[in-house]
């Protein structure tokens, strides 16, 4: 069934015509484990159950970071020629949609280095936030791996410091799931994200993105304010993460508008 599924997500919709694609540069997926009690209050349980995984004997949620550099963000189909870059990090939550029975994410919200964020926040109501971002990204591409992955994210609303080790080793199967297929279509592939909008009514958008060769990552040192503020996870927490994925390079799409939805 998940190889089912994850077959049909590769399969590249029809677009629109304010539709967004970009390079990401940079990508990686830090991935936490922590009781679903701490996010409940924080997510629409009419809509969304919290996807729950044993790992190390315990049932657990999932949170992840989703850090990258934005190249080349452009409308691809209504002004291709005109072209963005910037830091971007989505702060996501692992649901099934109790609508349709899919997995996808639950967005707190993202931080963006662009005067871009101001735009979308007032056209489309999207929990979007500026940001500074500061990035030493060396990749070493004669051995496979980073030299050096760090950012620094100055704002507000979700101070952030990432520093981590590539160890240049493929992604495996990690704990908490069945088979690699189904680590794939839950952690690394899900396409459609669900948020509050900043009237606190329910938004989704989807995405799409062929496979994404991931290396297996260790951490250095690892900081959001936002996890620290909502009392998901403590300092000392941030420091050991279910999982680290990294990936040099990937194009992403993003289908826009975004769609509003009645819970």
């Amino acid at each position: 069934m998940p190889q089912t599924t994850l077959q049909k997500r590769l399969i590249k919709p029809k677009g629109g015509l304010i539709d967004v694609r970009s390079t990401l540069h940079h990508f990686a997926l830090i991935t936490y484990a922590l009781p679903k009690s701490r996010l409940e209050k924080y997510i629409p349980a009419d809509r969304f159950e919290i996807a729950e995984f044993m790992i190390n004997g315990r049932s657990q949620a999932l949170l992840s970071a989703v850090p990258f550099y934005d190249e080349d963000f452009r409308f691809v189909h209504l002004a291709p020629w005109l072209k963005f870059g910037f830091g971007q990090t989505n702060h996501r939550v692992y649901v099934i949609d109790r609508q349709t029975g899919e997995h996808g994410v639950w967005f707190f919200g993202t931080t963006l280095g662009s005067p871009i964020v101001y735009a979308a926040r007032w056209l489309w109501g999207i929990p979007w936030h500026y940001a500074r971002y500061q990035m030493n990204c060396q990749y070493d591409a004669k051995n496979g791996r980073y030299a050096t992955f760090s950012f620094q994210v100055a704002s507000n609303w979700c101070e952030a410091a990432i520093d981590i080790t590539d160890t240049g080793a493929p992604m495996t199967r990690l704990d908490g799931f069945t088979s690699l297929e189904e680590m794939q279509l839950i952690l690394t592939h899900p396409v459609d994200g669900f948020y509050y909008r900043l009237n606190g009514r329910l938004g989704s958008y989807s995405v799409w993105h062929d496979l994404i060769p991931l290396t297996i990552g260790q951490p250095k040192n690892l900081y959001f304010g936002l996890y620290e503020r909502l009392g998901l996870l403590s300092r000392a927490e941030m420091q050991k993460p279910h999982s680290i994925l990294i990936c040099p390079q990937t194009e992403f799409e993003v289908y826009l508008p975004p769609k509003n939805l009645v819970s």
